[in-house]
């Protein structure tokens, strides 16, 4: 590969891969991954893709029901563009080869928690985001200006008078920084749930993009909201596998160790509830019984349909001997989504001239403070394209360079200092910046974090350590209650001071 292309885009998700394919008419796209290029939240997403395309359903009603997930942050512009523009984003992927399950040769649909009608779309039962990049990567291997790059870990933005020029990144064959440069960037490397010590998303989930927008100068926002998704398998020697929303929504109930049904006690709704909502009642539940897990419970449910409806969940609790028709199944929150992000405008435009963002790097304002289930493949899709197409379009005439700066802090060739690093990173913020925060834990949070900033780190546990202290300063500055974040001292939703986005911005020098 050469040290420029046209246009560079960091990540292969959904908005990595279909902003690629709006970028490629305008010039060479180069993608950059730190992993197989399928590797990304994208593939692991198993609850579906909501979108208006039934009967019964309308484009009001997703827009309502998105703007109260989001208790009261929602931009709603950006929100009416998600709702009214992806149904034909939806079809386009259908009309690529995407194959979304069917009933009787019609689209099927299935509902979720804080949804008001059936409009979640599934892949091969509970596979969606695996068969959304599959659909993708073969689009975009039929373009020829689509180049990949995998395992290349993006470093940093290299930036020349308040623009983006390119990026450096770990050449996979020799482990040496390069620099790659571009007439525009786009981020979409997804989120940050390896932040915490539990987390559904994949390792590569590690908030790089973020990191280096706000290093490069670019405003992050709202990264304060992140969301734990409620249930996740929780057993000693197993990973924290998601466990689909969809799998309350077709009747699953939540019990706990007396194999009470708990949920109707903190919410009427109950386990179709909001998912900030569940998630909380599971953690009050978990200590008012002094127990680290509760029990999903699906054996009053038709064996053969919950075996057909979620195929990959089945096998994959098979292996730990929980057969989910016949067992309880011991779950506990998970770290899962960052509402926050990059700031952007509705087309991807970062405060960063040359800079897009789309996706869960991203932040559009869609989700507001909590996001609606399955609506985040549907987010990328439709912003990964906008960002796209406006990045061709404004792209700078020729490609400029610039000396890379501080491509590395401090580098350090032994590995097992920075594994230790983020091994406390992850344990400070599921302590101390989780489910339910308070003031004294997220003071105690930021100094501990501030003693791991002081050593010699390398970029990308710079890059980490930095993005966990931005959430804890946003949680500790937002003294309310709302949406996914929660402090236990401010437990009331105080719209007369916080009705606002937070918004951070790297000062010069520091």
């Amino acid at each position: 590969m050469t040290d420029q292309s046209d246009f560079i885009v960091v990540g292969s998700g959904i908005a990595g891969l279909r902003s690629a394919v709006a970028l490629a008419p305008a010039g060479r796209v180069a993608i950059l991954t730190k992993d197989r290029i399928t590797e990304s939240n994208t593939e692991y997403a198993q609850g579906g893709i909501a979108v208006v395309l039934n009967d019964d359903d309308d484009i009001t009603l997703h827009y309502q029901d998105t703007i109260e997930a989001g208790a009261g942050l929602c931009d709603e512009e950006a929100v009416s563009i998600l709702v009214e523009e992806g149904p034909r984003y939806i079809l386009e992927m259908i009309d690529h080869g995407a194959e979304f399950d069917r009933k009787a040769g019609e689209l099927a649909f299935t509902r979720e928690a804080a949804h008001s009608r059936r409009r979640i779309l599934h892949a091969h039962g509970d596979a969606t985001g695996r068969e959304i990049v599959r659909a993708l990567v073969a689009w975009s291997k039929q373009i020829s200006n689509i180049e990949f790059l995998p395992h290349a870990c993006t470093q940093s933005l290299i930036v020349k008078d308040g623009r983006c020029l390119g990026v450096t990144y770990v050449e996979p064959e020799t482990y040496k920084i390069r620099a790659l440069y571009a007439r525009a960037v786009l981020l979409a490397t997804g989120g940050a749930g390896q932040l915490y010590l539990h987390t559904t998303n994949p390792d590569v989930a590690t908030g790089d993009g973020q990191a280096m927008a706000y290093r490069a100068g670019a405003v992050v926002a709202d990264l304060e909201f992140v969301q734990f998704h409620p249930t996740a398998l929780a057993l000693p020697k197993a990973p924290r596998f998601l466990l689909s929303e969809a799998m309350r929504g077709e009747g699953g109930i939540l019990l706990n160790r007396e194999g009470e049904r708990f949920m109707p006690r903190y919410d009427e709704r109950a386990e179709l509830a909001p998912r900030d909502v569940v998630s909380r009642s599971i953690y009050f539940e978990m200590q008012r019984t002094s127990e680290p897990v509760v029990y999903l419970d699906l054996r009053h449910l038709d064996r053969p349909f919950v075996r057909d409806r979620f195929p990959q969940i089945f096998r994959t609790c098979l292996l730990y001997n929980i057969n989910i028709t016949r067992d309880l199944i011991p779950v506990s929150p998970a770290a899962h989504y960052i509402m926050g992000g990059v700031r952007t405008d509705t087309y991807g435009r970062t405060t960063l001239a040359g800079l897009y963002a789309a996706g869960e790097v991203a932040c559009t304002g869609v989700h507001g403070a909590n996001r609606l289930a399955s609506n985040s493949l549907l987010e990328g899709l439709v912003f990964g394209a906008r960002a796209g197409a406006v990045a061709a379009g404004e792209a700078a005439a020729e490609i400029e360079r610039a000396e890379p700066r501080d491509w590395d802090i401090g580098e350090i060739a032994d590995w097992r200092i920075e594994s230790a690093a983020r091994a406390e990173v992850r344990q400070v913020m599921w302590d101390n910046v989780g489910i339910v925060r308070e003031e004294t834990g997220l003071r105690d949070a930021l100094e501990a974090l501030e003693k791991i900033a002081s050593r010699p780190l390398n970029t990308r546990s710079w890059n980490f350590v930095t993005l966990a202290r931005l959430v804890t300063e946003a949680a500790l500055s937002r003294r309310e209650s709302r949406g996914a974040h929660y402090r236990s001292d401010y437990p009331v939703r105080n719209d007369e001071q916080f009705q606002k986005h937070t918004l951070q911005q790297r000062s010069s020098g520091k």
